[in-house]
Parts: C-alpha cells; sequence; structure tokens
C-alpha cells in the first residue's frame, strides 16, 4: 500500500495540472458561450446604486450628488424623471420617442400634476433615479477599493450576467453569420472531397508500386505541414494573383491571353486551392498508414476469383479503406471550418465563420459570441463523425495478418496515367510555390520591382510601414525561444502522462489521456479562445492573470499539442515487457528512479517524436495563438499573417523561408542526435531493458 503512495501523488498532481491547462480553458469557453448580459431594472439599480452611495462617507456622499445634480443638463433631468416617475408606481405619460424638446416638457408637466404625497416621494427618489442612470461610471470608480470585480463591473455597466442561448441563436437572426456560416460549410465540403481523393490517389500510388520514388513522394506530400501558416495562400497570391508571375507576368502582359485584374485566383477558388494544400499532409498520413497496413492476399484472393481490378478495388480495397476515409473527411472538414487564415488571405472578401470569429476576438474582444462560434463550428464536424460512424458500423474491417505486404497485382494503365498525373501535378505544384516564396523573399516589390535585395531578412526599411518595432526576420527568433522552451518540457510532460497511464493504472487514467486529446479532437481555435477568457482572471484571482506573457504563449503551444507524444508513449509501453519495471521496483528502485532510468531510455524514440511535434507546432500552429500574442510577446506566425493581409508578401517570405529553416535544421538535429548521438540516445529497448 505504502509503495502505491509516490504513483498516486503523481497521478494527483498530473491530473490537476491537465485539468488547469486543458479541460479548465475548454470548459471556460463552454460556460462562456452560454453567458448572457442582460440589462437591470430600475428597481435593480435603485438597489445597487444605494449600496454604493452607503460605500461613500455621508458629508462626501451628500456634496458629491449634490454637485452631480446641480450641474445636470435637461435631457438628462427628463430622463431622470422617467426612471424616478416609474420607481414611484408612476407610468411615463409622455411620448419617449418624441423631440427631447417636447419630452422635456412633457416631464415637467408630469411632474406638476402629482399630489404632495406622491411628489414627496419623487423629490425622495429623483437624485437617486440621476445617479443611478447618469453618474453609475463616476461612483463605480470612486467606490471601487470597496467593491469586488463582480460588484464593480455590475455597477459600471448596469447589466448582470445571465445563462441563455442568445448568442447561440444570433447565428440564426443575423445575416452576415448565415453567409459566413454557408460559406463555410461549402468550403469546408469542396476542400474534404478534393483533399480525400488527392490523398487516397496518391496514398495508393505510394503502396501499389506506382510511383517511382515513393519516399521522395512522401516527403513532398509531407512538406507543407512544417510550413509557416497562411504560407501556401501567399505563394498562389505571388503566382496567380493580380500581379502574380504567371497571372500578370505571363498570360497577361506577355501573352495577352487574359486581364489578371479580373482573371486571378482571389476569391473561392484560391481559399480552395491553398486549403487542400496545406491540410494535404494530415490527410495523407491518415490514408498512407492505412493502405500500407492492407494484406494484399486479400485483393489477390479476389482477382483469382474471376474479380476484375475495377472490382477489386470498388469491393475490396476501397471498403477496407473505409476507417481511414472516415477519419480523414472529419480531420479535414474541422480543419477547413476553422481556417481564417487562407480566407483572410486570398478570399478577401468572402467572409467565412472562422473569419468572423477571428474579427470579433481581435477588433471587438467579444468573447462570447465568439465562444459560442467556436462550439458552432463543432457541431458540423460532430454531425459528419456520427454519421460517417452510422456507416457501415456493424462492419468489420480487419484481415488478420497485416504483415503480409501489398498485393502483387498489376494496377491498370489508365489508373497508374491518372495516379502519376494528379502526383506529378501535386509535386509540381509544391516545387513552384515553395520557389515562389524563396524567390519572393528576395525581391524588392513583388509585381512591380523584381530587383534583387536582401533586406527583407535584415532590414526594417525594407517594408515602410509594416511591423516596425522589430527588424527583419527578428520576430522568427522569438518563435524560436518559445518553441525551444515548449519542446521538451511537453515531451518529457507527454511520456509523464504515458507512464502513469500505463504502468500506475490509476483509476480514471484513461480520463487523463482523454483530456489531453482534447486539443486534437476540437478545433484549435476553441482552444486559443478557452486561453484568453480563463487565464485572463483565472479562478477569480487577478495575481495569476497570465494574458499578455510569454508564459501564455508556452503553455497554450505545450498542451495543445502533446497529445502525439501521450499517443506515441502508450503505444511503446504497450509494447514493452512490464517486468522490466517490476524487476526495478523489486530492487528498490523509486519511482522516479524506473522512469528516468529504466522506462526513459526505451522511449527515447517517443520522447524524441513528442518533443518534435511540439517543437513544429510551436513553430507553426496560428490558429490558437492568434489570440494570444500581445505587444513584446508577439509570434512569427501572427507576423506572417499580417504581413500577407497587409501585402507585405517579402516581410512575410523571408519570415516563412527562415522558419522552414529553422524547422528542416531542427528535424535534421534530432534525426542525428539517435541515429549518431550519446550511446544511452541509440539504446535499443532490449539493450535498455538489460542495463
Amino acid at each position: 500500500m505504502i509503495r502505491q503512495i509516490p504513483g498516486q501523488v503523481a497521478t494527483v498532481i498530473i491530473g490537476l495540472i491537465l485539468f488547469v491547462f486543458v479541460a479548465y480553458p475548454l470548459g471556460s469557453v463552454l460556460v462562456e458561450s452560454f453567458a448572457v448580459s442582460g440589462p437591470m431594472t430600475v428597481f435593480e439599480l435603485r438597489e445597487m446604486t444605494l449600496d454604493a452611495l452607503d460605500l461613500m462617507e455621508p458629508k462626501a456622499r451628500e456634496k458629491t450628488v449634490s454637485r452631480w445634480i446641480e450641474r445636470a443638463k435637461p435631457r438628462d433631468r427628463m430622463d431622470a424623471t422617467a426612471a424616478a416617475l416609474e420607481l414611484i408606481g408612476e407610468g411615463v405619460p409622455w411620448d419617449r420617442k418624441a423631440a427631447f424638446v417636447k419630452q422635456i416638457e412633457g416631464a415637467k408637466k408630469a411632474v406638476a400634476a402629482l399630489d404632495a404625497g406622491k411628489r414627496a416621494e419623487f423629490e425622495a427618489q429623483f437624485p437617486i433615479a440621476y445617479v443611478m442612470l447618469k453618474k453609475r461610471i463616476p461612483l463605480a470608480f470612486k467606490v471601487k477599493t470597496k467593491l469586488s470585480e463582480e460588484q464593480f463591473e455590475n455597477l459600471r455597466t448596469g447589466a448582470h450576467e445571465g445563462i441563455g442561448l442568445e448568442h447561440y441563436l444570433a447565428i440564426f437572426k443575423e445575416a452576415r453569420l448565415q453567409k459566413g456560416l454557408r460559406n463555410s460549410l461549402f468550403i469546408a465540403i469542396i476542400s474534404c472531397t478534393i483533399t480525400t481523393l488527392l490523398a487516397y490517389a496518391i496514398a495508393y500510388g505510394v503502396n501499389r508500386r506506382v510511383l517511382p520514388a515513393p519516399n521522395l513522394v512522401r516527403y513532398g506530400v509531407l512538406t507543407p505541414l512544417v510550413s509557416p501558416p497562411v504560407m501556401i495562400a501567399t505563394a498562389a497570391i505571388l503566382m496567380f494573383g493580380r500581379q502574380g508571375a504567371l497571372t500578370k507576368g505571363l498570360l497577361d502582359r506577355t501573352l495577352g491571353w487574359i486581364n489578371a485584374d479580373v482573371d486571378n485566383l482571389y476569391g473561392l477558388s484560391g481559399v480552395i486551392v491553398a486549403e487542400v494544400f496545406s491540410f494535404l499532409p494530415a490527410a495523407f498520413i491518415i490514408m498512407d498508414n492505412v493502405l500500407s497496413k492492407h494484406d494484399g492476399r486479400v485483393e489477390e484472393a479476389a482477382a483469382s476469383q474471376g474479380a476484375s481490378p475495377w472490382q477489386v478495388f470498388t469491393r475490396v480495397t476501397l471498403p477496407l479503406s473505409m476507417p481511414g476515409l472516415r477519419r480523414t473527411v472529419i480531420l479535414v472538414f474541422i480543419l477547413a471550418m476553422t481556417d481564417f487564415g487562407n480566407p483572410l488571405v486570398i478570399g478577401k472578401d468572402i467572409p467565412v465563420l472562422a473569419g468572423i470569429l477571428y474579427d470579433e476576438m481581435i477588433g471587438f474582444q467579444n468573447t462570447k459570441l465568439s465562444a459560442a462560434l467556436a462550439m458552432w463550428m463543432v457541431v458540423p464536424a460532430l454531425s459528419a463523425f456520427f454519421l460517417l460512424e452510422s456507416i457501415g458500423r456493424k462492419k468489420r474491417y480487419d484481415t488478420g495478418d497485416s504483415g503480409a505486404g501489398p498485393p502483387e497485382l498489376p494496377v491498370p494503365f489508365t489508373a497508374r496515367v491518372v495516379i502519376t498525373a494528379l502526383t506529378g501535378a501535386v509535386l509540381g505544384l509544391v516545387v513552384i510555390l515553395y520557389g515562389t516564396i524563396i524567390v519572393a523573399s528576395f525581391v524588392k516589390i513583388w509585381g512591380v520591382d523584381y530587383s534583387f535585395t536582401p533586406h527583407h531578412y535584415t532590414s526594417v526599411d525594407a517594408v515602410p510601414g509594416f511591423v516596425s518595432e522589430y527588424e527583419g526576420v527578428t520576430i522568427v527568433w522569438d518563435s524560436f525561444k518559445v518553441s525551444v522552451i515548449a519542446a521538451p518540457i511537453g515531451g518529457v510532460l507527454a511520456l509523464v502522462v504515458a507512464y502513469i497511464v500505463e504502468r500506475v493504472r490509476p483509476v480514471g487514467g484513461n480520463l487523463m489521456s482523454f483530456v489531453t486529446l482534447l486539443p486534437a479532437i476540437l478545433p484549435h481555435i476553441l482552444f486559443g479562445i478557452g486561453y484568453i477568457i480563463a487565464f485572463n482572471l483565472p479562478f477569480g484571482q487577478k495575481e495569476l492573470a497570465l494574458t499578455g506573457t510569454m508564459s501564455i504563449l508556452v503553455l497554450n503551444l505545450m498542451f495543445g499539442h502533446i497529445y502525439v507524444g501521450v499517443l506515441a508513449g502508450r503505444a511503446v509501453l504497450q509494447r514493452m515487457d512490464a517486468s522490466v519495471d517490476e524487476a526495478a521496483e523489486i530492487l528498490g528502485a523509486s519511482l522516479v528512479q524506473r522512469f528516468t532510468r529504466v522506462t526513459l531510455p526505451m522511449m527515447r524514440h517517443a520522447a524524441l517524436l513528442g518533443t518534435l511535434y511540439v517543437f513544429v507546432q510551436a513553430m507553426t500552429s496560428l490558429s490558437s495563438i492568434v489570440f494570444l500574442v500581445s505587444p513584446g510577446n508577439d509570434l512569427a506566425a501572427v507576423a506572417i499573417l499580417d504581413a500577407a493581409v497587409g501585402s507585405y508578401y517579402g516581410a512575410a517570405s523571408a519570415m516563412s523561408v527562415t522558419m522552414l529553416l529553422i524547422v528542416f535544421a531542427v528535424m535534421g538535429g534530432m534525426w542525428w542526435f539517435e541515429r549518431f548521438g550519446p550511446a544511452w540516445a541509440r539504446l535499443s529497448a532490449h539493450e535498455a531493458g538489460r542495463a
């Protein structure tokens, strides 16, 4: 019993950490989405105002109220008269929609018509009515030190918080939200369909020996996965925009075939192209994993029974791919629904729900409506999930031993041509887009002056009017610092969670693992809003506020992406013989010693994978941290978005290229470390177990 105490203590500590930095922010979004502010009645305002006045010294209160009333303007007196009449149970006899001159005259007549008793009541209530309507905010600041934060806000705003569906119902009432939802759904469906088809075709070609150099194809398709945000959209504008090298330079000026100001990629088509290439790597990973595990003997058996290649594909290969196809559709659909960067850069006048949410948060700090919109974006994704899961729910997709390898069946010539052409087009466009970004980073003004300049990397004067608080690409190093802090901590924390779940096996261990997966299941934009809401005044304690600091960036990026390390760690531990850990315990090793000296060396690959994933995502993520940056704590991902939106393409390209070089250098460094680094990093699981 005593030996279980360290494990239970570790479980409680890690559980609390996950609750505070994952569950609490996400729960805050849900709570905030139902929070509504309603105006107080005149009776509620009177009681609140009287309570605040009672906090002042009697002489100071009398003097202040008298001074305020003496300086009252006729219009303000009229409003206070209406409120005072309501407080004494008398209706307002004049037209409140009439001109102010007529309303002021009507107020005087209404007071004159009161009998002596009502007149006395009116005289008593009028000062209170005037203060609660016209001087409530100055009063709030006079007694602020004697009020709680909630009391101060209620007195200042004259409203109280409640619970309701007001912000959810706004999507059915406001035309801009309805249009944004329609556009989001349309773009998500089209992007999802094209991306899934392309990913499946390329993965099929890679795993069926249709394409030469399959590993090279994999690297090419996966390259956008480590790209800076909106880089694809920026490159597309540089090639196919109004000043695009292809549209303006070749097709318009040189050949005269089009008018580049009209015929360009701006708009709906550009958004779809940018999203397809941005989300293709994630879709390809899933489909490549599914198709690589197919048992080729099943397809060969179908062919031996006389099935044509088309029948083998439609009745065997495609049905076996359904689990992967469903997950690909859901993933890409969620990514497209919550993408605001690409529509903002290349969509221009096309409103989408994520873009409206971005405007509400950045422009108006409307967290309540933003939280409701974020929750609305989850609904289509969940609907798609349950719909797709209901299809073939009772079917099984297991073919037994998956180690038999792909089938030896020849792929029909037509299919080979189509797959090769599609893959070639995708890889060719990837090369063109990335080459364009590199070239643009050394061009003075794209579309106007193509002379060479390195100033986008070094000088603030290269882009007058844009982000003058730093020079060149120095902002990328700020992102690097944040990533270097978040990555190792996130990688180790992920393994600790995996170890507790798989080795300590506490009550609620699976729930702990599920909490780490929430940022992967839910849109990242929701996770970012959650941190704003949760840590602006965490648990009601202003002293614990994290907004405006680097800490909130590190924590958001770390906890938003540790799930890969947790999944990898759990997978390793499930295959690892638990007797090694038990033997160390029998020999007297503590929980910390067993984890650091036995388990951790055996999980080095999972540790590096989790660390690398957090690093890459911390460098390139946009949707969660765009709401968290602040002056002095900015990140390159947001700076690239700002540059692209402002048409400072040279600056955006230079930052993107620098970010890519850093990411690839770190990936190469980790690969070298695992292959040729210290001896402990190269131990096999068997050797680590013996050690």
